[in-house]
């Protein structure tokens, strides 16, 4: 009598697409794919699992186990394919290729640019993406949900990439640094902003006067001009402002906040660009240099006063008899007369 080779043969078909299997436990296995069934829940956090070696695997990102561990730098892993990817870097192996352009990188991932396929879909709103990590992400503006905590000021983000960013207040970390003048920055799109400067580039256009800006928040802020736009207002007094930022910096005149101290003397200001003015009386610095007799000033507000002596500019009217001044405490001082004052 032939014995029966278990191995070959495939007796456990499924029933929903065919496919066979060896045992009935690996038919089972494989019927929760159809069925969404995830019977093996993590006692830690409460996710299911539909395989219970999957589960395994999960329960050692609670554990902190860290099984594999590579011979050549020591680094370790909880899973053993892990650590097999992470030993390509010192064999220098890159078994995947593009056929479309060549790259040596995540094929299947990678060969979704050529394709266009966005095969992981947001069950709220239909919105598609290539990959399922950024359709986690995704998924957080509908749930709200932001599970990445600052350990300093435990302000919270929907991506790890964006607590990684804000993070850098507290360490100070600058890492994008400009080849031109070496100024550095906290956030690589403030470097490409910054890097305009040098180049001229205006890539951002208003559709209404063709007005052009480095940056698209400077657009957004022009073009309320055009609408008379105004969406934040001050719980206090109802003033309206363009932008958010606009609205802190006056919400600042209620609260009595003043975040920008000088080192030199401890004076504080409301806004930064005061605190960068007045530290010029430490430094003795005069940046802002009249064209016509080559006098200089500290703030660029006293410049464009000095200069209007060489244009004859007298901006100032006074309502009552039109006499004007180039100076507005010039205007003040003359209404006065009309006053009584």
């Amino acid at each position: 009598m032939q014995k029966r080779n278990h191995k070959d043969e495939r007796s456990f078909p499924c029933s929903e697409c065919e496919k066979t299997f060896n045992t009935k436990a690996d038919l089972v296995e494989h019927q929760r794919i159809h069925t969404g069934e995830k019977p093996f829940p993590c006692p830690e956090c409460g996710k299911q699992f539909a395989k219970k070696s999957n589960l395994v695997l999960h329960l050692r990102t609670h554990t902190g186990e860290k099984q594999y561990s590579c011979p050549e730098c020591e680094k370790s892993f909880t899973k053993k394919s892990s650590l097999t990817r992470h030993q390509r870097i010192h064999k220098g192996e890159k078994p995947f290729s593009c056929p479309e352009c060549g790259k040596q990188s995540n094929l299947i991932k990678h060969q979704r640019i050529h394709t266009g396929e966005k095969p992981f879909s947001c069950p709220k709103c239909e919105k598609c993406f290539t990959v399922k990590s950024i359709l986690i992400e995704h998924q957080r503006t509908h749930t709200g949900e932001k599970p990445y905590s600052c350990p300093e000021c435990e302000k919270c983000f929907n991506q790890k990439s964006n607590l990684l960013k804000h993070q850098r207040i507290h360490t100070g970390e600058k890492p994008f640094s400009c080849p031109e003048c070496e100024k550095c920055f906290n956030q690589k799109s403030s470097l490409i902003e910054h890097k305009r400067t040098h180049t001229g580039e205006k890539p951002h256009s208003c559709p209404e006067c063709d007005k052009c800006f480095t940056d698209k928040s400077s657009l957004t802020r022009h073009q309320t001009i055009h609408t008379g736009e105004k969406p934040y207002s001050c719980p206090e007094c109802d003033k309206c402002f363009t932008d958010k930022t606009s609205l802190s910096r006056h919400e600042r005149i209620h609260t009595g906040e003043k975040p920008f101290s000088c080192p030199e003397c401890e004076k504080c200001f409301i806004l930064k660009i005061n605190l960068i003015d007045h530290q010029r009386i430490h430094t003795g610095e005069k940046p802002y240099s009249c064209t016509e007799c080559e006098k200089c000033f500290t703030i660029k507000s006293n410049l464009i006063k000095h200069q209007r002596i060489h244009t004859g500019e007298k901006p100032y009217s006074c309502p009552e008899c039109e006499k004007c001044f180039n100076q507005k405490s010039s205007l003040l001082k003359h209404q006065r007369i009309h006053t009584g004052d």
